[in-house]
């Protein structure tokens, strides 16, 4: 159905094999830093107009590639789609963020929550697939989904929060309330997630943005838990084909040693996060188990001067250290021995105001100066 993939790098890092270069693609690269999507926002007149049309998701998935040499793509998509299916009526005004009209706050509002149907999510699955053919094998296709916690966050909040008040009350006066909600969130995004792999995703990521303002033994329960429970439920193939799981924590750099013990193939880090003191902790050996680590470096890098972003981008790289380039085959698996491996990427999402010739600099920085660390 799909035309044969022309450039695996990303799939290789993140199954622990040798490649090339290090791949690299961006949080939010399909997004406001670029003209042409704010152009092609105008056109469908509103944020959910350009998300539930598969030809305008479409453009905009494929415009940083177009423009760059990234090694994924990501389908445009929000991490609320979930819970707008579950009918607690998203939007998005211009230039604020997503806003819910029907919060979950009392346990009459917990009560009613189920797995949605998902036909009211046809819309992404169909870009999906529509991306992955306009692609034509170029490179691989990441779908994903916010963690059961960071969903539960906006629906209880509502909106986005600076100190997730309301999300936190619930949480600690009425865990019950928390754990039902969580557990119907988790069970949904594995259902999307799963669904999204049958339309043609290659990869699929869980963004635990809110995960790092809970406490330690909250993260654990409320979300870390949670985030396995999805784990658990997810295809690793599909159609002979690995499927890698990524999982992104932002502030979990305290919490990777268990971290560790999930069920995914990647790690993502944020910027506070030192990439060495990582792969010593979870990265692996070669030959051994462990975890393909994404990140790190700061979105802000992006503000300074070309001179600057290579500097950074150097230190990310040779923080990670010397790749993994022993291409022998595993003798027990008929694989390529695993070994220590980097995707690298932005600790968080790329800024609207980042200018987008800085993008290209970064972009080659990495390809060029990977290079050159494995000859």
């Amino acid at each position: 159905m799909f035309a044969p993939l022309q450039n695996d790098t990303f799939l290789r890092a993140c199954l622990r094999q040798t490649t090339d270069h290090t791949p690299v693609w961006l949080m939010r690269q399909a997004g406001r830093y670029l003209p042409e999507y704010r152009a092609t926002r105008d056109k469908a007149g509103s944020f959910m107009g350009l998300a539930t049309n598969v030809d305008y998701a479409t453009d905009v998935t494929l415009q940083p590639l177009e423009r760059y040499p990234l090694d994924a793509a990501i389908v445009f998509s929000d991490i609320l789609t979930v819970p707008d299916a579950m009918g607690l009526g998203l939007s998005f005004a211009l230039g604020e963020g997503p806003r819910f009209a029907h919060p979950v706050r009392n346990e009459a509002a917990v009560a009613k929550l189920e797995v949605p149907d998902l036909d009211k999510l046809r819309y992404v699955f169909d870009a999906i697939t529509s991306v992955r053919k306009a692609l034509n094998g170029r490179v691989p296709l990441i779908g994903f989904s916010g963690s059961p916690w960071t969903l539960a966050c906006y629906m209880v909040e509502g909106a986005g929060s600076s100190d997730y008040r309301l999300s936190k009350t619930m949480l600690y006066s009425r865990p019950d309330l928390m754990h039902r909600m969580l557990a119907v969130n988790a069970d949904a995004v594995a259902a999307y997630l799963n669904a999204q792999i049958e339309a043609g995703a290659q990869a699929v990521m869980i963004f635990d943005s809110w995960g790092g303002v809970l406490a330690d033994g909250a993260f654990q329960t409320f979300s870390l838990a949670y985030i396995a429970r999805v784990l658990g439920q997810l295809q690793r193939e599909h159609n002979g084909q690995r499927i890698p799981r990524i999982v992104f924590t932002k502030g979990g750099a305290l919490w990777l040693d268990e971290m560790s013990r999930l069920d995914c193939e990647v790690l993502g880090l944020d910027w506070t996060a030192n990439l060495a003191r990582a792969r010593a902790l979870v990265g692996g050996a070669v030959g051994g188990p462990g975890k393909a680590l994404q990140g790190n470096i700061d979105p802000n890098v992006l503000f300074a001067g070309p001179a600057q972003i290579r500097a950074e981008v150097a230190k990310v790289l040779d923080s990670f250290g010397a790749p993994h380039t022993d291409t022998r085959i595993d003798p027990a698996t008929g694989e390529p021995l695993p070994g220590p491996t980097h995707i690298f990427n932005l600790g968080h999402g790329i800024s609207q105001h980042t200018p987008p010739q800085n993008v290209a600099v970064l972009v080659d920085a990495v390809h060029t100066r990977s290079r050159q660390m494995r000859r």
